[in-house]
């Protein structure tokens, strides 16, 4: 797989961004099962209501993640994704 590179104005690449995303979630994922107590625990022993709060977790954290870089980006006003997050 060809490496990222950042752009010359320093902002990442769509690759790297999502890498930064999903290492972002993953650490919402962990902060709510260290807060739990559950780190020790199996995967499998997990409730499927623990799951959907994970998940939940995760997926906010992106949207407040996706708000910022647009606002900081001066979002495209025609960008639906753009358009839902900062309406």
């Amino acid at each position: 797989m060809p490496e990222a590179r950042r752009d010359p104005a320093g902002r990442m690449t769509p690759d790297e961004w999502q890498a930064h995303l999903t290492r972002e979630a993953a650490l919402e994922i962990g902060r709510w099962l260290e807060a739990r107590g559950r780190l020790h625990q199996p995967i499998a022993s997990l409730s499927l209501g623990d799951l959907e709060a994970m998940a939940g977790n995760a997926i906010s954290r992106w949207i407040v993640m996706q708000t910022e870089r647009l606002h900081r980006q001066d979002w495209p006003r025609d960008d639906p994704i753009a358009t839902l997050l900062l309406g």
